[in-house]
């Protein structure tokens, strides 16, 4: 009986694993691209580092606001699943039922579409405005420089991310590992291929940027046709919209505004970060760019846990308050053990990590960045529970609470103690971060205290 037990529990946790990392992988997807661009900076110089690294935080944090519009899509796709299945075993099947999850994806493409153009004219923008802070001359221009060919790429982007929320919600998320490890290399080779061509260093920062680009349609296409090849998707995937997903499209866009908002306001502390770093040197802003993009990296795979958990606690509502208890145990379980494991490796071998990114930097910005990556630890902690929460409030069906508790956490804690610790106590970045972390550990706190009263109101 109680090996019958523990199977029953390892498989769950599988569940959870099964549905999340695929998810994570898709993440990875995008972030190993900036990653590797991050590494090809390194070889031009500290600063372009600095203004490459600068324009990438500016293409995040209206990357992740695009992505948060779409987000609900899975929940949309699995709430019409599940009421085709409960159709099917009661012996009443209708093609209702599939015409209900193909608008849930026109709908989304419809949203993704719209919501990735304007992103991109925001990323230029914001590129723009760079050249008129007191932020060193040349950092500023390669920040600008990047924007313009960083942002066109939101739109593949945000096309492979409705593309897996369908394949999410089917609970059929494909495989993204050997299209990521493919998409790695041609990044690379395209690197080398436009900083060979180059004539200056303008040149050459936007050169990564348009690779980055390019590569993420190289990834839609390629996901696309793995997702296309499960036979339980075929039948439902559909791209253009039609007359009647009028509702359909500004549900999702309710649901979607308040998540945008939520990861909007959780990635503009991050930029707000960044800019203030650039106020202080080069090589302050050159440290933060390359622990943000390792730290980045970490907090993709919360990313998956907070989508997977969110669809499983979408299907365990259905099952009363027990089953969603028992998902909640299992996702903030995993997330906690995969943060600690993390966090060691960082502590322990921080400079053997840094190296790949700033062998060829001075010892003051090396430096900077060790410390840097210790602080990290506490605020990838902090900020992967509060992203898994919000995911799992969503599936809850609570898609404002986020947004209210991360106000408080960020825009009364965050932000106000980067400026202060960094700027007024003159901590310089270490006090920028310390500040990241009280406005994320705030906001972490909030929101758990949130998510276990809507736990306890559930019958």
């Amino acid at each position: 009986m109680r090996v019958a037990a523990r199977l029953n529990s390892i498989q769950k946790y599988r569940e959870v694993l099964g549905i999340s990392l695929p998810i994570a992988g898709v993440q990875l997807a995008g972030v190993a691209l900036t990653t590797t661009d991050v590494l090809m900076l390194q070889s031009v110089g500290v600063l372009a580092i600095a203004g490459g690294g600068l324009a990438m935080q500016l293409y995040n944090q209206i990357r992740t606001m695009c992505v948060g519009m779409v987000t609900a899509s899975s929940n949309l796709v699995a709430e019409a699943a599940a009421e085709m299945e409960r159709e099917e075993a009661s012996s009443q099947p209708s093609e209702e039922g599939a015409e209900r999850i193909r608008r849930a994806v026109r709908s989304s493409f419809a949203v993704g579409t719209g919501t990735a153009v304007l992103g991109a004219l925001l990323v230029i923008t914001f590129g723009a405005l760079v050249l008129a802070l007191p932020i060193d001359e040349q950092v500023a221009h390669l920040t600008f420089a990047m924007t313009l060919t960083l942002a066109p790429g939101l739109i593949p982007m945000l096309w492979l991310n409705v593309l897996r929320q369908f394949a999410v919600g089917m609970r059929k998320p494909g495989s993204l590992l050997a299209i990521t490890l493919v998409s790695i290399f041609v990044n690379i080779a395209l690197n080398w291929s436009f900083m060979a061509w180059a004539t200056s260093d303008t040149w050459k920062v936007a050169g990564i940027g348009l690779s980055t680009t390019t590569v993420q349609l190289f990834t839609l296409l390629a996901f696309r046709v793995v997702v296309l090849r499960i036979p339980e998707l075929q039948p439902y995937f559909q791209v253009l919209p039609r007359a009647g997903d009028g509702e359909t499209i500004r549900h999702l866009v309710r649901l979607g505004v308040p998540v945008s908002l939520t990861y909007g306001s959780e990635a503009a502390i991050t930029t707000i970060a960044g800019l203030a770093m650039g106020t202080l040197s080069p090589q302050m802003l050159a440290a933060h760019n390359v622990v943000n993009q390792l730290a980045y990296i970490v907090y993709q795979v919360c990313i998956g846990f907070s989508h997977g958990g969110s669809v499983l606690i979408t299907r365990a509502r259905a099952e009363g308050a027990n089953a969603v208890r028992a998902v909640t145990r299992r996702v903030l379980l995993v997330v906690v053990v995969y943060l600690g494991i993390m966090g060691a490796l960082w502590l322990l071998l921080g400079r053997w990590i840094l190296r790949p990114f700033l062998g060829s930097a001075d010892a003051t910005t090396f430096h900077i960045a060790v410390l840097l990556l210790c602080l990290a630890v506490l605020q990838q902690f902090s900020k992967g529970i509060q992203n898994v929460t919000v995911g799992l409030l969503r599936g809850l069906k609570d898609t404002t609470s986020g947004l209210r508790c991360t106000l408080i956490g960020y825009w009364l804690v965050g932000v106000p103690g980067i400026l202060v610790m960094g700027k007024l106590l003159r901590w310089e970045g270490y006090g920028v971060w310390w500040g990241l972390i009280a406005g994320f550990a705030t906001t972490a706190v909030l929101l758990l205290r949130t998510y276990s009263r809507r736990l306890a109101s559930i019958s």
